[in-house]
């Protein structure tokens, strides 16, 4: 199967054959059932043409080979595509191609009536994004639908795909592992998550003569479970919540999930190191407070460093370790 158009010959051409389709325009989607795709065409195609967006890169850009974030492919639009046009519909499916990072140009003169996006298929927030804006100054109307065809589609797919992400919660290498193999295993720790806002990762470990013990590792979980958000709308979305906002968020910090995890498998965290791709927050920072652990290692700053500040006048040791260059500075 072959898109009928490609935004690399749109861009600087005409676009009449796709204005004077007045379609609706169905942004390229992660990956979709069969049952989801057909729910979604039978929905609008009765309000006439619809285009379908598809990504030309595999996985949702800022989440390459994470299995949950895998985009739809053209070879997946080939049977609902080809049902349409025999079918006795005056309306048909047209299939758009494009790269990710073109999808805010696709609003400004291709005559769509309305846009849908499917959760789950971008990263961060929808209404921070360019795309957002571009439907702002188009004034495009739009909506953001499930991916899945109900909560149990969206359960089966989370239970699929949790083989697979379940291997990032172990590091690779077995023995004492050095701080730099400690962050690099918090950050494939983070990819098992869900939230496409931000992935945190945490590992738990102990010191050894050479290096550290891995004891735990942990993520920022979206419940109440991990296609949760995706089906019914993340939450931040829905309200037009600001990044930081935690009375409209869907996941528990990687750091509570840590603490719950220490007390459901009954692990000492006396003398113990955390290992963190994100500088805790400051709640996340004030409960640390109340634990044995003894010293924190992150990569990235947060909050103007209030952690930082906080955990120390706790009695807490805590470092910054850059691992791109293997840099490290005392904080």
């Amino acid at each position: 199967m072959k898109a009928d158009f490609d935004w690399s010959d749109l861009a600087f051409a005409s676009k009449k054959p796709i204005r004077e389709l007045n379609a609706t325009f169905i942004a390229a989607p992660r990956e979709l059932s069969a049952r989801r795709l057909a729910q979604l065409v039978k929905r609008y195609l009765p309000l006439g043409n619809i285009v379908i967006g598809v990504a030309k890169e595999p996985f949702v850009l800022g989440f390459e080979g994470q299995p949950q974030f895998r985009m739809l492919q053209l070879e997946d639009l080939a049977e609902i595509v080809g049902k349409v046009r025999v079918s006795s519909s005056p309306n048909k499916v047209y299939v758009l191609g494009y790269s990710q990072r073109e999808q805010k140009y696709l609003f400004e003169k291709n005559g769509f009536k309305r846009a849908v996006f499917v959760n789950g298929s971008w990263k961060f927030m929808f209404h921070t994004s360019e795309t957002f804006y571009a439907l702002t100054r188009a004034g495009v109307p739009y909506e953001q639908v499930s991916p899945f065809a109900d909560e149990q589609e969206a359960r089966d797919y989370e239970a699929a795909r949790q083989p697979e992400l379940a291997s990032l919660a172990t590091p690779a290498a077995e023995g004492p592992l050095t701080e730099a193999q400690m962050l690099q295993a918090a950050n494939q720790a983070s990819k098992a998550s869900y939230d496409h806002s931000y992935q945190t990762g945490v590992v738990l470990g102990r010191k050894a003569d050479q290096g550290y013990d891995f004891v735990a590792s942990t993520f920022n979980k979206v419940v109440p479970f991990q296609t949760y958000a995706w089906h019914n709308g993340p939450s931040r979305e829905v309200n037009f919540s600001p990044p930081g906002d935690l009375n409209h968020y869907d996941a528990v910090h990687a750091e509570v999930e840590l603490i719950v995890k220490a007390a459901d498998e009954k692990i000492d965290l006396d003398g113990t190191t955390l290992f963190i791709n994100l500088l805790p927050c400051p709640s996340c920072a004030r409960m640390f407070c109340e634990t044995s652990i003894t010293e924190f290692v992150y990569s990235e700053d947060h909050s103007a460093g209030y952690a930082v500040q906080l955990l120390e006048k706790a009695g807490k040791t805590v470092r910054r370790v850059v691992p791109e260059n293997n840099h490290q500075e005392e904080v």
